[in-house]
């Protein structure tokens, strides 16, 4: 992994660590939206909604294109996906390691209880 991928995942993690994002993002995966469609739901101005809507674009979470009058907000979901995939890969090297130390402890739980008996490794 290079440098520029794990400073893509602190921009995209920095950017869901927000409830308001997150809610932002989760309404954007059932399609595209306006920032007032998104704004709707909030107690909070556009001024508010359009600054979140900066931080998960350039975390590369969003897009904006302009349709006419509107601006429509689209999730692009390639950054969750390549998160997905490295906490797939951390979570299978993880398991490997506790495996490894599960049988371990179990070699010597065995070695305790029978300390005459040779190891088998």
């Amino acid at each position: 992994m290079t440098v520029t991928a794990l400073d893509r995942f602190d921009a995209v993690f920095a950017a869901l660590s927000d409830p308001t994002r997150r809610a932002i993002v989760q309404r954007l995966a059932e399609g595209e939206a306006t920032v007032l469609e998104l704004a709707e739901p909030f107690p909070i101005s556009l001024p508010a909604i359009s600054r979140h809507l900066k931080i998960l674009e350039q975390a590369g979470l969003i897009s904006r294109r302009r349709d006419g009058q509107r601006r429509p907000c689209r999730l692009q979901p390639e950054p969750l996906v390549e998160i997905a995939a490295w906490a797939e890969h951390t979570r299978a090297a993880w398991e490997q390691r506790l495996d490894r130390l599960e049988a371990h402890v179990h070699r010597s739980a065995a070695r305790t209880r029978n300390p005459s008996r040779p190891e088998a490794r």
